[in-house]
C-alpha cells in the first residue's frame, strides 16, 4: 500500500457519519493548467474508493488559468462564480487551484490527504440540518425547515465511462431549480445524459443542506 493510500485510511477510514441528508458535498475547482490539480484528482478519488456511496465528488472546471496553456474546455462561467462566493465565504484572498470544499462548510487544498480529511471530518461535525430529499418516481419530495432562503441545485456531470477528462466527475451544466423557504416541495426531474445530483444549499453558497444522485 503506497504512502497516500495508507494516509487516506487513516484520515477516512474512522470518520463520522455526515450530518447533511444525503453524501457529503466535496468540490474540487481545477484546471488542466493548474500543476497541482493531477495530485488533487488522485487524492479525491482515493477519497471516492475509500468512502464509496457517502461522498459526492464534483468537479469545477476554472478558465483563469488559461494563459498559461491551451484552453480548458469544460469551464463553466458558473464555476468562477460558484469559487467567488466561496472566497467571500472563507474569507480568502482570491480563488486558486486545487480547492476543496465540504458540504459548503470546509476549504482546504485538494492536493494535500492531511489537509483534505481535516476538512472532511470539520464538515461532519456539524449539527443535522433537519433537510431531506426523497425520490418517488420521477418527482423528488423536499422537505423541512432552513434557517433562511435557500437554493435547489441541478447539476449534470460526466460519470463513469462517459468521463474522459482525468478529473473525477466533472460538472457540466448546472442551473438552479428554484429558492426554497422550508416546508414541502416536489421537484420535477429533468433528463439525466450521464451523472445528476440535486443540491440543497442555503443562499449564497452556504452550507449543503441535502444531496441525491439523481442518474
Amino acid at each position: 500500500m503506497t504512502r497516500l493510500l495508507v494516509s487516506l485510511a487513516l484520515l477516512f477510514g474512522s470518520a463520522l457519519p455526515a450530518h447533511a441528508e444525503g453524501p457529503m458535498l466535496v468540490e474540487l475547482f481545477a484546471s488542466k493548467n493548474c500543476r497541482a490539480c493531477p495530485a488533487a484528482y488522485k487524492t479525491l478519488q482515493q477519497v471516492e474508493a475509500e468512502r464509496g456511496d457517502g461522498v459526492m465528488v464534483l468537479t469545477w472546471a476554472v478558465d483563469y488559468w488559461d494563459y498559461l496553456g491551451g484552453k480548458e474546455k469544460m469551464a463553466l462561467p458558473e464555476s468562477k462564480e460558484r469559487q467567488r462566493a466561496y472566497v467571500e465565504r472563507f474569507s480568502l484572498r482570491g480563488p486558486y487551484t486545487p480547492q476543496s470544499v465540504y458540504n459548503g462548510l470546509e476549504q482546504a487544498a485538494g492536493n494535500k490527504p492531511t489537509k483534505v480529511g481535516a476538512a472532511m471530518m470539520k464538515a461532519e461535525m456539524a449539527e443535522p440540518a433537519n433537510v431531506r430529499l426523497q425520490s418517488t418516481g420521477k418527482k423528488v419530495v423536499l422537505t423541512g425547515q432552513p434557517d433562511g432562503l435557500a437554493d435547489i441545485w441541478w447539476v449534470a456531470y460526466l460519470d463513469a465511462d462517459d468521463n474522459k477528462t482525468r478529473m473525477p466527475n466533472p460538472v457540466t451544466s448546472v442551473r438552479q431549480i428554484g429558492p426554497w423557504l422550508g416546508g414541502k416541495a416536489e421537484i420535477d426531474l429533468p433528463a439525466c445524459a450521464s451523472g445528476c445530483a440535486l443540491i440543497v444549499q442555503e443562499a449564497g453558497m452556504g452550507r449543503v443542506l441535502a444531496t441525491m444522485r439523481a442518474n
